[in-house]
């Protein structure tokens, strides 16, 4: 789980999840344009593939290739093995 807080421990990771999440399966290319155009992110393509990279490795991002094209899809798998790890108590559930 290490792993995964790391990859969630930066802001532009983060806000790639959070792109990956509102319209999933985009590539390289596509996710570059969305934090460029939305975030006003001007980071290079190479420094994005390398947080796509900690996001897949910690399971975040699961990838497939087509032809030449490679699709990043986001996965919520790890985030909910922390919640069963650690389930959200409301402050009324406490006693």
């Amino acid at each position: 789980m290490a792993d995964v807080f790391r990859a969630l421990d930066d802001e532009t990771r983060r806000l790639i999840l959070d792109e990956l999440f509102s319209r999933d399966g985009q590539t390289l290319f596509e996710i570059c344009a969305v934090l460029s155009s939305r975030h006003g992110l001007g980071s290079s393509r190479q420094a994005i593939s390398q947080h796509l990279g900690v996001l897949e490795s910690a399971g975040l991002v699961v990838t497939e290739r087509r032809g030449r094209s490679k699709f990043h899809y986001f996965s919520s798998d790890p985030l909910a093995a922390i919640t069963r790890r650690w389930p959200v108590v409301g402050k009324d559930d406490t006693s």
